[in-house]
């Protein structure tokens, strides 16, 4: 999952993204709201996780330019007012989500995933297949029911086969999909972490190279 966090208040910024890092997911930061959509406008992210109140570009009008261009993310927007008023206005802007500061990272990361598991085509919190099992909701995997740990990375890597069901990813979107915007588009990163995940799951193989095109699950 690709997430961009867009929040003024720098070290809460840093703590979400380092924070929904270390669950797996690719997470950019922007600190206001100019930054953010030239963000939104090169990259392609699963979820906005978006504070109302920033600088140069207000929240509010992002979230307006992202409906009416009709983007294909979820925004979860923050705010530290919780009045039933600034929600309701959150949403009728188009948000999907709504957090009131202060939070818990723990709620944080909850509502992140359940906007990610929107942003696609549904996938079910389970997910089975070639012989491997992953829990999306305790981010656990298992081959042939033997437990598989993975490291952050190599979590996300499989995750993405996963979610396409069998069909061809490539390594430019697995790059796109698993690391942030400072990854090396010529690294050799994917082909390594793929490597390490392979001899995790063990034999027989479940990932295939398809030559020139990427690797299937």
């Amino acid at each position: 999952m690709r997430v961009l966090v867009v929040e003024d208040e720098r070290f809460l910024a840093e703590m979400m993204a380092e924070g929904l890092r270390h669950e797996a997911m690719a997470v950019d930061v922007a600190f206001d709201g100019g930054a953010a959509l030239e963000r939104l406008g090169v990259n392609d992210y699963d979820v906005l996780v978006l504070d109302r109140d920033l600088p140069v570009v207000h929240g509010d009008d992002v979230c307006r330019q992202l409906v009416r261009r009709g983007d294909d993310l979820r925004i979860l927007m923050l705010t530290a007012s919780g009045g039933v008023h600034e929600r309701v206005a959150g949403l009728n802007l188009g948000a999907d989500d709504y957090l009131t500061k202060p939070f818990a990272f723990e709620e944080l990361v909850a509502r992140v995933r359940a906007l990610g598991r929107r942003a696609v085509a549904p996938v079910p919190p389970v997910l089975e297949h070639a012989g491997i099992t992953v829990d999306f909701g305790r981010r656990l995997v298992y081959r042939e029911g033997r437990p598989v740990p993975l490291s952050r990375k190599e979590y996300a890597v499989l995750e993405v086969l996963m979610r396409a069901r069998g069909t061809v990813v490539s390594a430019e979107e697995l790059l796109e999909r698993a690391w942030d915007e400072n990854a090396d588009p010529f690294t050799t990163v994917v082909k390594v972490t793929m490597s390490k995940l392979r001899a995790k799951l063990g034999d027989p193989p479940v990932i295939t190279t398809v030559p020139g095109s990427g690797y299937r699950l």
